[in-house]
């Protein structure tokens, strides 16, 4: 192919898809909701079928639904007719997914899975096939053409299929009041999880590790402090209670005021400090820290007593997204 045929090509193809994509979202809205409802008024699970790049799709349907607190489960459409129908429990409802609608072997199923009681939804670029007519919602995926060169190959099919899919598991989410907690119990192993999972409980810096001054300190005793404690700040506690915290920063500031160093931190001392409780998401108390015009990069933690139980470090919240 010459290279004047190539040059825009990619991006071509993307806007295009991205506007036969928008037009599918117009077509689709009320039947989605549908068929949540006919979903969540099903005690047992999703079963999801389909053939070829349609399978595909529905494997990742499949994999987005029961992560997002959708019981769901993936059977080939050919697997399906040859001993697979034994997942199936009495009304478990089915999503078939085909483009042309007209898929035999998905059609084959139709008539059986009415004798399993399934109630049944079509995932279809053809309102007028077999399919469209024979079950009890569709969802319509009809777009204009395929990308591709020949125009043949699924491709814009298949990504409408898969953001139908993912609008349904959206939807769902809405519906049973999924949240961050259930997202975290859902995937303890990975990045986002622990992030959701862990608090800054687990964290945090206890005061024993936590450079301990008072309001009479020198500048050298803070900075003596802090260099045998060296988590970026000193914290004045009265009575297990947070008085005031100083950081690196405002070290540096009141060094730079041409203070002595036998003089106190005066005016440098931070006697309203932002804090965070020890249930809090490492997720929210990384947001706290980064989302502001300066950056935090420690913060003491108190619980709902009053009492301070020490500090963490942005630094620290970083860590949890490399393990």
């Amino acid at each position: 192919m010459a290279k004047n045929k190539i040059d825009g090509l990619a991006q071509a193809i993307i806007e295009n898809e991205s506007r036969q994509l928008n037009n599918v979202a117009k077509q689709i809205d009320e039947d989605i909701v549908k068929a949540a409802e006919l979903i969540m008024d099903n005690s047992g699970k999703l079963v999801v079928c389909g053939l070829g790049k349609s399978g595909l799709i529905g494997e990742k349907i499949v994999a987005t639904l029961c992560s997002t607190g959708t019981k769901s489960v993936f059977v080939h459409a050919a697997e399906a007719l040859h001993g697979d129908l034994g997942i199936y429990n009495p009304g478990d409802p089915t999503l078939l997914i085909s483009k042309s609608g007209n898929t035999e072997e998905l059609v084959r199923l139709i008539p059986i899975l009415r004798e399993f009681q399934s109630p049944l939804i079509a995932l279809v670029g053809n309102m007028d096939s077999y399919m469209a007519k024979n079950v009890d919602i569709v969802l319509n995926g009809t777009i204009e053409s395929e990308i591709d060169p020949l125009g043949i190959v699924p491709t814009t099919s298949s990504l409408a299929a898969l953001a139908i899919g993912d609008a349904l598991a959206s939807v769902l989410m809405v519906k049973r009041g999924f949240n961050e907690a259930d997202f975290a119990r859902y995937h303890p192993g990975g990045e986002l999880g622990k992030q959701l999972g862990l608090t800054v409980n687990h964290l945090i810096h206890s005061l024993d590790e936590v450079a301990l001054i008072d309001k009479e300190s020198t500048l050298e005793d803070i900075a003596s402090a802090m260099t045998e404690k060296p988590l970026g700040a000193a914290l004045i506690i009265d009575n297990k209670e947070l008085v005031a915290i100083v950081t690196e920063g405002d070290l540096r500031k009141a060094i730079a005021s041409s203070k002595s160093l036998s003089d106190s931190m005066g005016e440098f001392i931070n006697e309203n400090p932002i804090s965070v409780s020890p249930g809090l998401s490492v997720q929210d108390a990384m947001k706290l820290m980064e989302d502001r015009d300066s950056q935090i990069s420690v913060l003491p933690v108190v619980n709902e007593s009053k009492e301070c139980l020490g500090l963490i470090r942005l630094h620290d919240l970083y860590q949890t997204k490399l393990v």
